[in-house]
């Protein structure tokens, strides 16, 4: 299971990761979950767990209307599996890795290819 945490970014780009994700790989969230924001000042950070299984639909570029922070945060392979799927859809810049004994966190950034 990987934990993906979507911050600085429009719900209309979280569902739009979340749908290409949703496309690929079982989730925790319903097939018609949409993010919503919650009230206050603070910024919007939306996660949702997936389950990378090594049989998935892959996506093509899918686009977003700016670009998007993500963490990855789960076991070695399946963080790998998650990355791969969003480097389908989406230009995929890593920012930052951060690893354990059993897991590890990515932190990338995506946009639209182009």
């Amino acid at each position: 299971m990987v934990t993906v945490s979507l911050t600085g970014v429009s719900k209309e780009d979280a569902a739009t990761v979340f749908g290409v994700l949703r496309t690929a790989f079982p989730t925790d969230r319903p097939a018609d979950g949409v993010p919503h924001e919650q009230p206050g000042d603070r910024p919007p950070v939306w996660s949702a767990d997936f389950d990378p299984t090594e049989e998935r639909i892959p996506t093509g570029p899918t686009p977003l209307e700016g670009s998007v922070s993500a963490t990855l945060q789960g076991g070695y392979v399946a963080v790998d599996r998650l990355r791969e799927a969003l480097s389908g859809s989406f230009a995929v810049e890593e920012q930052g890795t951060a690893s354990g004994d059993q897991e590890k966190e990515v932190d990338l950034r995506l946009r639209t290819k182009g």
